[in-house]
């Protein structure tokens, strides 16, 4: 399993102006709880015990909300700061200095997975722990969607759930696009990719991309797809924010009855 898990939780959130003015986007509750527990609930049941958030002006907000959560014995939140916004390669290197093992875990808290059999993490560290390799979460995404994903080609290997990963290309136009799966914010990396970063040149919107460097990491050792089992919700935008919700909240044990009940008959138009 995993001991360390980085959260890359520095952006602006831009996308939802202009709720994230006033809160930080990775503290914006879904339901009942921020987006960003919903990543450390992951994050623990993969076996982390170290959390590493790469902040910025939300650390202090951060360290309070998590100064009163309850956290298992031996986990600990570590924060470190990403000064400027250089892009998620760029955030990933900035956890470099206190990330002590050979591998360690990944979550971008926007994507938001709800697995009930087993977290998207846990299947993938489960993986790894098989294969040794570093291991990238994928999904299918539409092929006029993958401008807005890096796109992995990947030779499949245990029934089209893992596989090898040939090429990574980042935001490909849909017709030069090797496939259409996407990568998506779940990765276990090798600690070999802190020494890509440092030589990766600007990319896209002049930042250090991460698929860039897995991109070279592919001509040094083997990097995995895994195709979880489980929903994304893309909580980075307000549209995914609300499936989100509307998805947890029909599942909450004490008003998931009653919402889905209040929400289907808002839907048929039988009652207000």
């Amino acid at each position: 399993m995993l001991n360390t898990v980085v959260f890359p939780v520095a952006g602006l959130g831009t996308r939802m102006l202009p709720a994230t003015r006033a809160v930080p986007k990775e503290l914006l509750p879904v339901v009942d709880r921020p987006l960003i527990h919903y990543a450390v609930d992951e994050a623990l049941a993969a076996g982390a015990r170290r959390l590493v958030f790469v902040a910025g002006r939300n650390e202090s907000a951060l360290k309070s909300y998590f100064s009163g959560v309850s956290l298992p014995d031996q986990a600990r939140c570590i924060y470190v700061r990403q000064p400027r916004a250089l892009g998620l390669g760029h955030a990933v290197l900035c956890a470099r200095e206190v990330v002590e093992d050979d591998s360690f875990g990944l979550i971008l808290p926007d994507d938001l997975i709800i697995a009930p059999a087993e977290p998207a993490l846990l299947q993938m560290a489960r993986y790894h722990d098989r294969s040794g390799a570093s291991v990238i979460g994928v999904e299918a995404v539409p092929r006029e969607d993958t401008a807005r994903y890096g796109i992995a080609e990947i030779d499949w290997l245990e029934d089209s759930r893992a596989g090898r990963i040939s090429s990574l290309v980042e935001k490909p136009d849909p017709e030069e696009a090797p496939s259409n799966l996407a990568v998506v914010g779940r990765y276990i990396l090798h600690r070999c990719v802190f020494d890509i970063l440092e030589h990766t040149p600007p990319g896209q919107n002049n930042e250090i991309q991460l698929t860039d460097a897995l991109a070279e990491m592919l001509s040094e050792r083997a990097v995995h797809a895994w195709r979880f089992s489980g929903q994304r919700h893309d909580c980075g935008g307000f549209a995914g924010f609300l499936r989100a919700t509307v998805e947890i909240g029909c599942r909450h044990p004490d008003i998931g009855d009653e919402f889905a009940a209040w929400l289907r008959r808002r839907v048929t138009g039988r009652n207000s």
